[in-house]
């Protein structure tokens, strides 16, 4: 086997990443973790997570994520903070292209998450994680009798608004369409659902509020251009995800939505080459189901360096 820098590199220091490096560093493997933002995910920007087992009092997504970075770096896991331009991995000496020079590895664990997809409208940026979210199953309780706005028209939509319905008083589900895209039965649930009133063919323009959070939202009608402001405490937004996956390219296989394909123990089909978390082609984006995920690609890479060994 050819010399290479690393027995293992880890692309992303997410939930997912930095379980998938605890378990690598734990079975004594050269390991590194590239992040080319902060370590911890997308869920350092969330207010509070109570679904997380082990906190049954909710723990901030900041603090739980400096818990897990500390825990990886006990075991002197070195994270560093570099982009990944391109993968190169049809070899056995896998090629990992960064902003900084090129890096090998006798394995690669993809864990670069996927990222919500955007409205770009005024106050999105700045009330998200502060009225602004994207995860019902994570925020919902925060809005126990509340007014709120969500935005979409697909099955996560529909269904995420049924799950706030559980806690909400109010939903305006908002849609740019006249027809909802969700499955028929879907529809039908939403449609009986008396807390949750449908905004038909219109988009939202603009999220409002002060220094608690949000106050407003604005809407459009795109076939009248009738503008309006809506009271509400929160804004959900479903309009996709996207995988961050945009330096694989090639190198590996995809789903039609740019997520990665893997099987039951997170291999691709590229050997050598594994995936875990939100990146993946998985039925459940949560933090437990990352950590789940980066457990079982360690494993796996673990058993593979050995096998070639």
């Amino acid at each position: 086997m050819n010399n290479t820098d690393y027995d293992v590199v880890i692309i992303g220091a997410g939930p997912a990443g930095l379980t998938a490096a605890l378990y690598a560093a734990r079975s004594r493997l050269k390991l590194c973790v590239l992040e080319k933002g902060a370590p911890g995910g997308q869920i350092v920007v969330s207010d509070w997570i109570e679904n997380y087992p082990g906190f049954p009092g909710g723990i901030a997504g900041s603090e739980l994520m400096e818990k897990m970075i500390a825990q990886v770096k006990g075991f002197d896991v070195e994270i560093t903070g570099k982009e990944v331009n391109s993968i190169d991995v049809g070899g056995p000496v896998k090629r990992i292209k960064t902003d900084d020079g090129e890096i090998t590895a006798r394995a690669v664990i993809i864990a670069s998450g996927a990222s919500p997809r955007k409205l770009n409208v005024p106050g999105e940026e700045e009330f998200f994680g502060k009225g602004v979210s994207v995860c019902a199953t994570c925020d919902a309780p925060f809005y126990r009798n509340r007014v709120v706005a969500a935005v979409g028209g697909g099955d996560t939509a529909v269904q995420e608004s049924l799950y706030l319905s559980r806690f909400a008083e109010k939903i305006y589900l908002i849609h740019r369409r006249d027809a909802l895209r969700a499955t028929r039965i879907l529809q039908e649930r939403v449609f009986e659902n008396d807390k949750i009133e449908i905004i038909w063919d219109s988009v939202l323009t603009a999220i409002k509020g002060g220094m608690f959070g949000v106050e407003k939202i604005e809407l459009k009608n795109v076939k009248t251009g009738e503008t309006r402001e809506l009271p509400v405490h929160g804004c959900f937004i479903w309009i996709g995800t996207a995988p961050n996956t945009a330096f694989v390219h090639d190198a590996i296989k995809l789903d039609d939505n740019g997520f990665i394909i893997t099987d039951a123990e997170m291999k691709t089909s590229v050997t050598g080459v594994f995936a875990a978390g939100d990146v993946r082609n998985t039925p459940l984006r949560q933090v437990s189901t990352a950590v789940g995920d980066g457990a079982i690609a360690a494993t796996s890479a673990s058993r593979y360096i050995e096998s070639i060994s």
